[in-house]
């Protein structure tokens, strides 16, 4: 069809062929083989070039719009395969309950770049490999070197209204170990705040007929679902529950704690782009609005 399209439109075998990169017997005998196909004749040979038949010309209105919309296909194609597209490797909560919540915020800013996000607990070896941006929980000993602090490990006691009104108050540490409690799994020691540490900075033992009707969970967000269902009181990350306490559907339960060397990191990629380097001022700048 774009053959037939490109002898109608210039009116000469010899000018299609030019212009499709092909040779005049070639294009002739395709317009040949159209013919066949059709059972009409299609052009008019004349000395100086061709003209279309009547039902050559009723074909080149659709064939012209055919190629044409299949033109626009192509180059739509093209440019999506082009669009750039930065990875972001980060964990499981971060990405539920901090990244995608305010991702569309990115996404007006550079509707030119796409993100792809791969979550993951298991920090593999050479995971600055595989990312151009990477938001990883640990210490300063960890990825001070290679990184930035992004969001320093701060924690308070969350739960729901309810809950704290049928189980509380909880005016001290001492009270609220006598609570349902809501555990995140973790390697022993904890590589970040749990209620085992939480209750140590305070020299506070908990009895243990107290932890009783306590729930664990594998991961984080699991855990703020299980505070949002009134099942107990849970450690909060600042950071990562911040809006559900702004709006009260988690409600503090205790002093809060922070750990000065430790939190998530952003890591960039070994080599920068400028599409890492967005990403990265943006999620620094997000940091600075909580």
């Amino acid at each position: 069809m774009r053959i037939f399209a490109e002898v109608a439109r210039l009116g000469s075998f010899s000018a299609a062929a030019a212009g499709l990169g092909l040779t005049q017997p070639a294009v002739s005998y395709q317009i040949r083989r159209l013919e066949e196909q059709f059972g009409v004749a299609l052009l008019r040979r004349q000395h100086r070039g061709v003209e279309l038949t009547a039902e050559g010309e009723r074909l080149f209105q659709v064939a012209a719009k055919t190629v044409a919309d299949v033109d626009a296909l192509a180059r739509s194609f093209r440019t999506e395969a082009q669009r750039p597209v930065v990875r972001l490797r980060t964990d499981y909560a971060f990405s539920a309950l901090w990244l995608i919540p305010r991702m569309h915020g990115f996404r007006l800013l550079h509707p030119e770049t796409d993100i792809q996000i791969v979550a993951t607990q298991r920090l593999e070896p050479g995971f600055r490999d595989d990312a151009d941006v990477a938001v990883v929980f640990g210490t300063k000993a960890e990825f001070g070197a290679v990184g930035s602090l992004l969001l320093q490990e701060k924690v308070v006691p969350v739960c729901t209204r309810g809950f704290l009104d049928r189980n509380g108050p909880f005016d001290d540490p001492q009270q609220l170990a006598k609570a349902i409690l809501i555990h995140l799994d973790s390697p022993t020691p904890s590589p970040w705040f749990d209620w085992r540490s939480y209750f140590a900075e305070f020299s506070v033992t908990r009895d243990l007929h107290a932890g009783r009707g306590d729930v664990s969970f594998n991961t984080y967000s699991l855990v703020v679902q299980a505070a949002l269902s009134e099942q107990g009181v849970a450690v909060g990350w600042m950071g990562l529950v911040d809006t559900l306490l702004s709006t009260q559907m988690l409600v503090e339960a205790g002093p809060p704690l922070e750990a000065r060397d430790r939190g998530y990191w952003l890591i960039p990629p070994r080599s920068a782009n400028i599409h890492s380097e967005r990403l990265s001022s943006w999620l620094v700048d997000e940091v600075g609005r909580i």
